[in-house]
């Protein structure tokens, strides 16, 4: 993985930042894109060239095009070349039945975890695909458990945003595997990280844990090693996978 590139959206905390920490540690250059946390994205960085890589935190909301843009050209200048895409950035509302769901809300979920994956793929395969002068690389998808649990009660539209994030990945995996870019996704289940906090329910993962057949909720480490796995060269043959990491749930 010497000099390879990866970048990593929504990475300044959970399941992004530990997937770019780790990321570093196999020898990958990283980027890491944010909304508004520019601390904890700077101390990511700080921790990644600790490890002897290269790194760099670019402020970027993937739901705007003209963003999304200027995030990948900022690769372009400061890189020159990219291997490795994880759309991990992502939106969750607090909990609440489909029926009181305002049309603001589902706009804003379905356009950051949908629609950001679509501008940030699109980008990336500019950039990728051997038909286009590129290497070939791979992108890995967040989706969720949800997707095929449905969240009833709870996030409905959370849970279709990620089952749209599966149907992507499986057509996308498909279209492009002849440029040399194998698309695959994870679908974490119970994991401990910041987003439920942003529902208003921080202690989801430990109150739901019983519900798990390993019998605890996983933290984004975990889910951190089957991204970086999939994005190495050990998963060649993987392509169109939807990998679930969640204890058997």
């Amino acid at each position: 993985m010497k000099n390879q590139v990866v970048l990593i959206t929504g990475g300044s905390r959970g399941i992004g930042a530990e997937t770019a920490l780790l990321a570093a540690e196999k020898g990958w250059s990283v980027v890491i894109s944010y909304r508004n946390q520019d601390e904890k994205a700077q101390a990511i960085v700080k921790q990644i060239e600790a490890l002897g890589q290269k790194a760099l935190a670019v402020k970027s909301d993937v739901a705007v095009e003209a963003e999304v843009i200027a995030l990948f050209e900022t690769v372009d200048r400061e890189f020159g070349r990219l291997d490795a895409l994880v759309n991990n950035a992502g939106v969750l509302e607090t909990a609440c039945k489909v029926i009181d769901m305002s049309v603001a809300r589902l706009q804003r979920v379905l356009t950051v975890n949908i629609v950001g994956s679509f501008m940030c793929a699109q980008q990336a395969i500019k950039r990728m695909a051997t038909s286009n002068g590129g290497d070939g690389g791979s992108i890995v998808n967040l989706s969720s458990a949800a997707a095929r649990l449905g969240s009833a009660n709870e996030f409905v539209d959370y849970a279709a945003s990620k089952g749209a994030i599966d149907t992507f990945t499986i057509g996308l995996s498909k279209e492009i595997a002849g440029d040399g870019i194998r698309v695959n996704a994870v679908r974490p289940g119970l994991i401990v990280t910041d987003i439920h906090a942003d529902s208003g329910d921080a202690n989801r993962p430990e109150r739901l844990a019983g519900g798990v057949p390993m019998g605890r909720s996983g933290s984004a480490r975990e889910v951190a090693t089957s991204i970086v796995w999939l994005m190495s060269d050990e998963a060649s043959y993987v392509n169109g996978a939807l990998l679930d990491v969640t204890g058997g749930r």
